[in-house]
């Protein structure tokens, strides 16, 4: 169970809720339609925490997504396309998005010489010194899932990957 108060004090102490308990309902159709709403409250509760820990940055999760698929093409740069086929969140305007990170000067955006309409986006020495503090800074707060041992964490993500198949 997470105690959150305004995104400041994260802590979490040693009781482990089940989903019955956090959304006070009881019974489900079948194991199946609980494991589909466990999943989806469980990414709702962990993207709340992701929230919270990139306010202080003034990020979003997805600002902060397409930081680190920049940081993995650095030094080269992406396309639009490139970044909203490697972004997590799917729905997202990325031009718009990446509008946002360069008036924040942590990427630049140029027009392609041989395309036009391309755009080619290139994360800043700015932006690579943000993510490698956040990198520091996200230790303590990602402290939540140290509650799994890696071979439970492993065997999590193969059920995940399975699951997508």
């Amino acid at each position: 169970m997470c105690i959150d108060i305004n995104c400041k004090n994260i802590y979490f102490l040693k009781i482990y809720m089940k989903i019955e308990d956090e959304i006070k309902q009881p019974l489900f159709k079948s194991e199946y339609n609980k494991m589909v709403i466990n999943i989806i409250f469980t990414a709702g509760w962990i993207n709340q925490k992701v929230h919270c820990y990139l306010k202080e940055y003034d990020l979003s999760p997805q600002q902060y997504n397409i930081l680190r698929i920049l940081r993995g093409q650095h030094p080269g740069n992406a396309t639009i396309t490139t970044i909203q086929d490697r972004m997590l969140d799917k729905m997202s305007n990325a031009s718009r998005l990446v509008e946002k990170l360069r008036i924040k000067q942590y990427v630049t955006r140029d027009t392609d010489e041989n395309d036009r309409r391309q755009v080619k986006v290139k994360i800043t020495e700015k932006g690579l010194d943000l993510l490698k503090i956040t990198d520091i800074e996200s230790e303590k707060y990602h402290n939540f899932s140290d509650v799994l041992t890696i071979e439970e964490a492993q065997a999590l993500n193969n059920l995940l990957d399975k699951l997508r198949d």
